[in-house]
């Protein structure tokens, strides 16, 4: 964890992160920070893109980004999700270690707190109770999602 005078990667007060790491307790925050890397991202920048390896994940600190997945019609895409402050993105490839499933683009100047899947298996190891906490939290998102997803076919069936 960069820490310069009480500031987190040089650029967060502990106090301006607890709403996305809200499962957390003050102590964990910390805890999993030591594991993540602060990393930015310009407007059309790609972040992630299908098909490439899931070697990282996100929690998305500012800016905006654009979930895309290809149509059946060369270089186009179908816009699955507009992800903002407190998101999760790239979860599912880092978890599996297996290739993205979408193209993620910033639709704006945008930061993440990464967590690369070698830093993923150095929490589990070392914080194992941690982890537990950490793969919760994603269960609970993707559960939501799912929900999401489900819904949204539901109204077109």
């Amino acid at each position: 964890m960069g820490t310069v005078e009480g500031m987190l990667f040089g650029k967060y007060l502990p106090d301006e992160l607890k709403d996305i790491f809200s499962f957390l307790t003050a102590e964990e925050m910390g805890e999993l920070f030591a594991y993540l890397e602060f990393r930015e991202w310009q407007s059309a920048e790609v972040v992630m893109k299908s098909g490439d390896p899931g070697d990282f994940m996100g929690f998305l600190v500012g800016g905006k980004l654009a979930v895309k997945m290809e149509a059946i019609f060369p270089d186009k895409f179908i816009l699955v999700a507009v992800l903002e402050r407190g998101s999760v993105v790239g979860e599912i490839s880092a978890v599996e270690g297996g290739a993205r499933h979408a193209t993620v683009v910033a639709t704006e100047k945008s930061q993440l707190l990464t967590l690369s899947r070698e830093n993923m298996e150095l929490m589990l190891k070392q914080s194992p109770a941690l982890g537990l906490k950490f793969f919760r939290r994603i269960i609970h998102v993707l559960g939501h999602r799912l929900g999401k997803a489900s819904d949204r076919l539901a109204r077109l069936l």
